[in-house]
């Protein structure tokens, strides 16, 4: 809990500077990535938490890695380094794309079907759930075969399950009471 409250001040600070130099779209851009980075390979999370890795060899990796980064990204990446608090990057990284989505009204929204949707099936989808929201929403499509039939939809803490597999197993858990 502690480590996500400071995770959140460091993205808030990361914001505020960034919107200072006005590269915040472009800041954006690099958490997405390295969140990518941290999200796909497993050897970079043991990187970052590794003790046995000094600040130094640390941050020669990461400016090989991002050397891309805008200068903010990568002075913010070092100060992080030289407070022993790299391991929460990822973390950090999530709150900041978190907290400019709020600040920017965008809502992301998982929507996941049993097969891949039509556009408009999912424009339908769309339309109703916008209705019900303040904002934009930002869409990622999945596919899962194990839902039978139907969709999921995950906003936030919110998940409205339509499938035909959830709706078998209630009428499972009906049957047995």
């Amino acid at each position: 809990m502690e480590g996500l409250k400071v995770a959140s001040r460091y993205a808030q600070s990361l914001i505020e500077l960034a919107d200072e130099k006005q590269v915040t779209d472009a800041v954006l851009k690099d958490m997405e990535y390295l969140l990518a980075t941290t999200n796909d390979n497993r050897d970079f999370h043991v990187f970052l938490n590794s003790p046995l890795i000094n600040a130094d060899k640390k941050n020669n990796v990461f400016d090989k890695l991002f050397g891309e980064f805008q200068e903010i990204s990568k002075k913010f990446i070092h100060l992080l380094t030289k407070n022993k608090r790299e391991m929460i990057l990822p973390i950090i990284a999530e709150e900041f794309v978190a907290k400019l989505n709020v600040i920017r009204g965008i809502v992301p929204m998982t929507l996941t079907s049993a097969v891949k949707l039509d556009e408009t099936v999912k424009a339908t989808i769309l339309e109703r759930l916008n209705k019900s929201i303040k904002g934009s929403i930002e869409l990622t499509e999945k596919v899962d075969e194990s839902l039978i039939g139907g969709f999921v939809v995950r906003m936030g803490d919110t998940r409205i399950d339509a499938s035909i597999a959830h709706q078998l197993n209630e009428m499972k858990q009906r049957l047995i009471r």
